[in-house]
């Protein structure tokens, strides 16, 4: 039974792919706008929680979040994906390089910021919360246009 399963599930996978893409794609801009409004609002709320003395180890999901997307950010910036809205500069495409650096900065802070909220150390973790947005500050300096 398990070989018939196996046959239509690769039938299926291959009707997908050699198909053209008959499922509609998300449109990479609206997907990073999004992804980077979610990020500041996870910021801001480790951040409150941090200044107020709180309980930041109640974050850490957020904190994990961050990573997940930051570590991903590069795949957000497709070629030709600089139209729809994007306030991305041509930097992030023609020195990508530079703006994978940015990604990888940016992971790291937000890696740090994951670590010091799971310490529960509220005022350690508001340095890591400032030291996230002067990542994310850093990158949208070469990167994004105002």
């Amino acid at each position: 039974m398990a070989r018939p399963r196996l046959f239509l599930t690769t039938a299926a996978l291959a009707a997908l792919l050699l198909g053209g893409g008959a499922i509609a794609q998300p449109d990479p801009v609206s997907t990073r706008k999004d992804g980077l409004r979610r990020m500041q609002a996870n910021l801001e709320a480790i951040g409150a929680v941090a200044n107020s003395g709180g309980n930041t180890r109640d974050t850490v999901a957020r904190a994990d979040e961050m990573v997940a997307f930051f570590r991903d950010l590069p795949l957000l910036f497709p070629p030709g994906s600089d139209g729809n809205g994007s306030k991305a500069l041509p930097a992030v495409w023609s020195d990508r390089p530079g703006f994978e650096r940015a990604a990888a900065n940016a992971t790291t802070a937000a890696e740090a910021l994951r670590n010091t909220a799971a310490s529960g150390d509220a005022a350690a973790t508001g340095q890591a919360v400032r030291a996230m947005g002067s990542a994310c500050g850093a990158c949208h300096r070469n990167n994004r246009s105002r």
